[in-house]
């Protein structure tokens, strides 16, 4: 077997937060300062054509952008948790000295054939 980093050391995983985030943040802030003022144009009937045509483009844009954010962010978490359920590997110290031995480098993944399970397992008593 392989022993994978954690998921917290992978640069994917952080890209999809940090894009995410950016994104939703994007969205928001779109939605959050046109749809004000297309409200007050439209209450003080002082609104241009542009304000409202324009604003619902600007709205419809935002929305979007703020709704792929939030897949994102939920899928991100649908990894997350689809992470804890893989087992954790216990490298064997036979397997790491084999493994220096071929590449003379310590930061590559390692095979060994120990699985240990993620977390404590307590055996239900009968």
């Amino acid at each position: 077997m392989i022993v994978r980093p954690s998921l917290t050391r992978s640069i994917p995983f952080w890209i999809l937060l940090v894009a995410s985030l950016a994104v939703t943040v994007a969205g928001a802030a779109i939605v959050a300062t046109t749809l004000p003022a297309m409200i007050a144009g439209l209450d003080d009937q002082t609104a241009t054509g542009g304000l409202v045509y324009g604003g619902q483009s600007w709205i419809t844009i935002g929305s979007g952008l703020l709704a792929a954010g939030l897949v994102g962010l939920f899928v991100l978490l649908a990894l997350a948790a689809a992470r804890s359920f893989l087992p954790v590997v216990k490298p064997t110290a036979d397997a790491i000295e084999a493994d220096d031995a071929e590449t003379g480098d310590d930061t590559v993944l390692v095979r060994t054939d120990e699985v240990v399970p993620a977390r404590d397992e307590v055996p239900a008593a009968r």
